[in-house]
């Protein structure tokens, strides 16, 4: 369900697969429970990730480098009863785009944000992005990334965002309860997902090895204490391990209620 006859063209191993099997699973399971297919739509960045247009049987649309969020913000605004996905890198959400994703945390927006995270520009050959580990080595940065990683959980939590996720892209199963977590959830919902690129920056052994699952979502306080010290870098996994799961989740009103409620949309 949810195919597409288009040839996939990534790598081979790449886990862009499995984050492709989670939200074809989530969205099946969601459809299965009474969502209708075409109220789903996904919105796309550019880049290894954003591929995922081409292979998803859903309505779509491909948006420009940096600002797959806006677009999705547009699209649920005109349309409030559609269940909208934002698909990017972290590139173009940490990089290009990362004014958006804070704003996109702040308003509430009831959609969903998966970003695909593998601390690389890896379309592009590899360039460090804001999630890139200090010390790492590439052609623009021949000693080595200087400044410390973007940490976009904690950024999410200090912004306002009312789902704070991250899951690992080498777990099938629980990228997909995740995801369908995400999209239940009544505002934004922010899925970090942890994806090693086995040409450009193969962190797999060390996700595989030295993460954890968080069993329940935490207070505000005690999410950002966890966040802040199990950050994507996986720049020092001998005295930190790496959380995965619900990070922080609250109900409270969405830019739709607050604009729209008396406006009958």
């Amino acid at each position: 369900m949810l195919e597409t006859k288009n040839k996939i063209t990534w790598c081979p191993g790449c886990p862009n697969y499995l984050i492709k099997q989670a939200i074809q699973t989530a969205i099946t399971n969601l459809i299965q429970q009474g969502y209708p297919k075409e109220s789903f739509v996904v919105v796309t960045d550019i880049g290894c990730s954003s591929k995922i247009y081409d292979y998803l049987d859903l309505s779509a649309f491909y948006g420009l480098h940096g600002r797959a969020i806006p677009t999705g913000f547009g699209i649920k605004v005109g349309n409030p009863k559609l269940n909208v996905l934002v698909i990017a890198g972290d590139g173009g959400t940490y990089n290009e785009g990362l004014d958006h994703f804070i704003h996109a945390c702040r308003y509430n927006i009831n959609l969903t944000l998966l970003v695909h995270n593998n601390g690389a520009f890896s379309l592009t050959t590899g360039q460090a992005s804001a999630t890139t580990k200090k010390g790492f080595i590439e052609k623009t940065h021949p000693f080595g990334v200087q400044e410390d990683a973007l940490n976009p959980l904690s950024l999410a939590l200090e912004s306002g965002a009312s789902f704070v996720a991250r899951t690992s892209a080498l777990d099938l199963n629980q990228m997909a309860a995740i995801i369908e977590q995400g999209i239940k959830h009544p505002g934004f919902s922010f899925i970090d997902i942890l994806q090693p690129c086995l040409i450009y920056n193969n962190f797999s052994e060390v996700l595989k090895k030295n993460s954890y699952i968080l069993k329940n979502p935490l207070p505000l306080e005690k999410a950002l204490v966890e966040a802040r010290k199990s950050a994507f870098a996986l720049e020092n996994p001998a005295k930190e391990k790496i959380a995965l799961g619900v990070f922080f989740q609250e109900k409270k009103p969405t830019f739709e209620e607050k604009y729209f409620q008396n406006r009958n949309i």
